[in-house]
């Protein structure tokens, strides 16, 4: 099976095409090539699949076998791959997904791709949606959670995939590595969590750690550096327009006031591609 690996920011995928012939078990695939000992290694596994609502359908399962929702860094790069390859020559084209339709645009200058800017849609804010428990329809805002003994303050977003912004004095001294499971699989959220900690530099600037569900710490996270800059303007520390700088690189996050949608733009880059046997 010829396969291409893709990063954007860091967040690196192993991208295959099954619009022809599907596989009989995903999971047990992304176990096994994400592995980065005795596979190929990556975050997860992006699916390319024909579609009834969209230009094409993406699917992506985590290191761990379990399927995501949503990748943000994964439908740039999966964006990417199709216009690259000449799977379509639009510029912008849709794509369903697991958190909906989704429509990523190819950013060029000079003729070349410099990146993708993903129109992202709405962020969802009402606890029961998320889901996170004890908010019923309301928002969970700079709200309480309890782990390991401590009380941090979260705020709560679902960009197609459940999100808990934790805002800290300093990211990079914050022990995701430690304590990123215990936010994870927290009670309050029936289907586990991402987690975002999040160094306000100024209302323009944050500087993100992630503690990816399914996948632990990883470089980036796309739909989290959405989160993250919707969860800044919830709680007054940023505006509507912010750099998201992660361990990987750096994403320009807009929540347009107007149309209520997130924009997310980014690189994606290929890294390498071969062949894999089933």
């Amino acid at each position: 099976m010829h396969f291409t690996k893709w990063q954007g920011c860091g967040n690196d995928f192993i991208l295959i095409d099954c619009r022809e012939r599907e596989l009989e078990d995903y999971a047990a695939f992304a176990q096994k090539v994400c592995d980065r000992h005795y596979g190929i290694g990556g975050d997860g596994v992006l699916v390319i699949l024909p579609s009834t609502q969209a230009d094409f359908r993406m699917r992506i399962f985590n290191t761990d076998g379990s399927e995501a929702e949503m990748c943000g860094n994964g439908i740039r790069c999966f964006a990417r791959y199709l216009y690259e390859t000449g799977a379509t020559e639009k510029e912008e084209f849709t794509v369903q997904t697991g958190a909906g339709v989704l429509v990523p645009r190819i950013i060029k200058e000079n003729g070349e791709v410099t990146g993708v800017r993903v129109d992202m849609g709405e962020p969802v804010l009402e606890g029961d949606k998320i889901p996170v428990t004890g908010f019923g329809m309301d928002r969970a805002v700079n709200a309480p959670l309890e782990v390991e003994g401590k009380t941090y303050r979260m705020t709560c977003v679902s960009m197609g995939n459940p999100h808990s912004v934790i805002f800290v004095d300093d990211a990079e001294a914050f022990p995701v590595e430690q304590l990123g499971t215990h936010f994870e699989h927290s009670p309050r959220f029936p289907r586990k969590t991402n987690t975002e900690f999040v160094e306000v530099k100024d209302r323009g600037h944050v500087r993100m750690r992630v503690w990816e569900r399914g996948a632990a710490v990883t470089l980036a996270c796309g739909t989290g550096a959405c989160a993250t800059g919707v969860a800044g303007v919830l709680t007054g520390r940023t505006d509507r327009e912010v750099d998201v700088q992660l361990d990987g690189g750096m994403l320009h996050i807009a929540w347009d006031e107007a149309t209520n949608h997130v924009f997310m733009t980014g690189p994606a880059e290929l890294v390498f591609s071969g062949e894999i046997e089933e």
